[in-house]
C-alpha cells in the first residue's frame, strides 16, 4: 500500500507567493509569455502524469527489479510504457532551449517537475534526472556538430545520456582514474577501459545512449589536471553497435528498478568535448545539475513519507490520548495523529519538507535569474548564490530525505518494517542519495573550504544579507517578529562561526575538515529557518479563509520551539571539535 499526490497548492504557493516568480518572468524577455495560469497547467499535468502513471509502478519496480541476460537489460514492467508517455507529454523538453526542440520554460518548473518524479518513482527517475545535466554540458562545451546532430535527440527524449566517471579504483577521487583515450586521424577518439556504478549504463527504453565520458589521453598529466571529457555513443552511424558493453549490474539496497551498471568500453568510437585535459571543467556543469536533481531526490522522499505517514496517521486507532481536539469525544482508542509523539513526528515531517521545497525551488529560481536577468550584476549575484547553495541542496536535502522516511517509518510502526505499506521501500531507496553524485562528506567540504573560506566568504555574506534583510520586513508582522528576531540572532550565530572556523584553521589546518559537516547542517537548519520566516510573512497575504495562511503559521511556530535549538546543537559541535581526532588503527 503506497500512495502519491503531487502537493499543488504548496507548489504553487512557494511559486507565487514565496518567490514571486510570476513577477519575476514578466520582467524577463526569455520568459515574458509565460504567466502563473500557465505555470499551474504544468504543474497539473506533471501531477498526473507522476500519480497516475509513475507512482502505480513504484512497488511493482522494486519488486521486480531489473534483470540482465545475453548482455542485455531489461527494466521492470511497465517503465518503458512510461517513458514512451513521458517522451511524448514532452517531459524531457520542458527547460531546453525552443532552438534545439525545447519548450523554453524555466528551471524552476523543471525542479517541480523532478521533484515530483523522484517522490512517485525514484527507480524510473535515474533513467530521465541526467539528461538534463547532459543537455547543459554539451549545449556549453560540444562541438557544433555534435550540438545539432545530439540536442535535439536528448531534447526529445530519443536518446537517454550518462555520465561515466567511476572506475573500481576511482571513486570520489576521479584523478585516480585510468580509462583512456587515443586520437585518430580522423579527429575521433577511441576510448578504452572500465566504468562502475553507471547509472542508466543500459537499457530498453532508448535505443540509443550517450556515455559522457571521463579518459585520459596519452601524455596528460597526472591527477585531475589530466582528464579529458568524451562522448562515447551506444549506437553510431547506420545503427552501427559501439564497442562499449554492459558487463553486469548491481543488485542493491533500492532503486532496485534503476539499472546500475558496469560498462567495459574496447576502443570505443568517441569525440572530445570541451578542452584537452579541461573535462572536469566540462563535466562539473552536468554534474553540478544533478547534484540539485540529488537534492530534490531527498525532497521527494520526504514528500512521499509525510504523505503516507499523515494518511495512515489520521487512520490507525491505538490507545487514547492525553489531550484530543476541542469537540472530540473519548472514545475507546484514538487516531495515532492525536498523540504528542506522533503529532511532533509528522510537524516534523510537514516543516522540513515544505521548508525544503522553498529553498529548492529558489535556488533552481536562481539558475534562471543567473541566465536570463538582463542586469549582469543581478546574474553574477544569482549565480555567486547558486554555486554556495548547491552542496547544502545535495547533503541536507539527502540526510532530510532519509531521516524523514525513517520517521515515516515509526508512524507506522511494525507495519512499517514491512513490505506491504511500501514506506520500507522509500527508506531503502533514500539512503543511496546520500553517496552519489559526491558523497555528503565531500558536499561538507566543498562548502566550508572551497566555497565559505575560499572566497573569503563574500558568497557567505551576500546570503547573510538575503536572510537579514527577509528578518528586517517580517519584523513588521506582528505574528512573524518573533520568528523574524529568531532568523537574525542565528546570522549573528553564523558569523561568529565563520569567524572563528577562519581563525582555528589558521593554527589547525585539519580542523576546518572536522566541522565541515556539522557546519553544513548547520547551514540546512538557517535555511529552513529563513524558508518559514519568509513562508509565515508571506502567507499573512492570503485570505483568511484559506488554509494555507493558518498551516503555514501553524508549521512556522512548531519549526521555531522544536527543529530550530538544532543549530545551537551544530555550534556546540563545532566548538567540540576543537580536540583533535585519534587515528583508528
Amino acid at each position: 500500500m503506497w500512495q502519491y499526490q503531487a502537493p499543488l497548492r504548496d507548489m504553487q504557493f512557494v511559486i507565487e507567493h514565496w518567490l514571486e516568480a510570476p513577477q519575476a518572468w514578466a520582467q524577463t524577455e526569455r520568459f515574458q509569455d509565460l504567466d502563473l495560469a500557465l505555470a499551474r497547467q504544468v504543474l497539473e499535468e506533471a501531477g498526473r502524469f507522476s500519480s497516475q502513471v509513475l507512482a502505480p509502478i513504484n512497488s511493482s519496480g522494486d519488486r521486480q527489479g531489473c534483470s540482465f541476460e545475453a548482455g542485455r537489460v531489461t527494466t521492470p514492467a511497465g517503465f518503458v510504457e512510461a517513458y514512451v508517455a513521458y517522451t511524448e507529454g514532452g517531459w524531457s523538453a520542458l527547460a531546453c532551449d525552443e532552438a534545439y526542440g525545447g519548450q523554453g520554460l524555466p528551471q524552476l518548473l523543471d525542479a517541480a517537475l523532478q521533484e515530483m518524479l523522484y517522490a512517485s518513482n525514484h527507480g524510473w527517475a535515474m533513467y530521465t534526472g541526467i539528461a538534463h545535466g547532459a543537455y547543459l554540458c554539451l549545449k556549453a562545451h560540444a562541438p557544433q556538430w555534435i550540438k545539432a546532430r545530439y540536442l535535439p535527440q536528448i531534447v526529445s527524449g530519443e536518446v537517454l545520456p550518462t555520465m561515466c566517471l567511476t572506475e573500481p579504483q576511482a571513486g570520489s577521487d576521479v584523478g585516480l582514474l585510468r580509462c583512456r583515450a587515443e586520437p585518430q586521424d580522423d579527429g575521433s577518439y577511441r576510448v578504452s577501459g572500465s566504468k562502475l556504478f553507471i547509472s542508466g549504463g543500459d537499457h530498453d527504453l532508448s535505443a540509443n545512449i550517450l556515455h559522457l565520458v571521463l579518459a585520459r589521453l596519452p601524455g596528460a598529466p597526472a591527477g585531475s589536471r589530466g582528464i579529458s571529457l568524451f562522448l562515447v555513443p551506444k549506437l553510431l552511424d547506420h545503427h552501427q553497435v559501439n564497442s562499449v558493453r554492459c558487463d553486469g549490474i548491481e543488485h542493491k539496497m533500492g532503486i532496485k528498478g534503476s539499472a546500475t551498471c558496469s560498462l567495459v568500453f574496447e576502443q570505443a568510437h568517441g569525440w572530445l568535448i570541451g578542452e584537452a585535459n579541461r573535462g572536469l571543467a566540462a563535466m562539473f556543469v552536468m554534474m553540478n545539475s544533478a547534484r540539485l536533481h540529488v537534492g530534490l531526490q531527498g525532497l521527494g522522499h520526504a514528500e512521499a513519507a509525510w504523505q503516507n505517514a499523515r494518511d495512515y496517521a489520521l487512520e490507525r486507532k491505538q490507545m487514547r490520548a492525553p489531550v484530543r481536539p476541542v469537540g472530540v469525544r473519548a472514545d475507546a482508542a484514538d487516531p495515532i495523529h492525536f498523540h504528542p509523539a506522533m503529532r511532533r513526528t509528522l510537524l516534523e515531517l510537514r516543516a522540513c519538507t515544505e521548508g525544503m521545497r522553498a529553498v529548492g525551488y529558489w535556488v533552481a529560481h536562481l539558475l534562471d535569474e543567473a541566465e536570463h536577468q538582463e542586469r549582469p550584476a543581478e546574474r553574477q549575484r544569482a549565480q555567486q548564490l547558486a554555486e554556495l547553495l548547491t552542496p547544502v541542496i545535495k547533503a541536507f536535502f539527502t540526510d532530510q530525505g532519509f531521516r524523514q522516511a525513517s520517521n515515516a517509518l515509526q508512524v507506522f510502526g511494525g507495519y512499517g518494517y514491512v513490505s506491504e505499506f511500501a514506506i520500507e521501500q522509500t527508506l531503502r531507496d533514500s539512503r543511496i542519495a546520500m553517496i552519489y553524485e559526491g558523497s555528503n562528506e565531500i558536499q561538507a567540504n566543498d562548502l566550508l573550504l572551497r566555497k565559505v573560506l575560499g572566497d573569503d566568504g563574500r558568497a557567505f555574506a551576500e546570503l547573510l544579507a538575503v536572510m537579514r534583510q527577509e528578518s528586517a520586513l517580517a519584523l513588521d508582522a506582528s505574528e512573524c517578529a518573533g520568528f523574524a528576531a529568531e532568523l537574525e540572532r542565528l546570522c549573528d550565530k553564523l558569523e561568529a562561526v565563520v569567524a572563528a572556523v577562519r581563525e582555528r584553521a589558521g593554527e589547525d589546518v585539519e580542523y576546518p575538515y572536522r566541522v565541515a559537516g556539522d557546519f553544513l547542517r548547520l547551514c540546512g537548519v538557517a535555511l529552513l529557518g529563513f524558508a518559514w520566516v519568509r513562508g509565515a510573512r508571506v502567507s499573512r497575504l492570503l485570505p483568511d479563509s484559506d488554509p494555507v495562511r493558518a498551516g503555514k503559521l501553524q508549521t512556522a511556530q512548531f519549526f521555531f520551539a522544536y527543529v530550530l535549538p538544532e543549530a545551537d546543537y551544530r555550534i556546540a559541535a563545532i566548538r567540540g571539535a576543537r580536540a583533535s581526532l585519534a587515528f583508528v588503527e
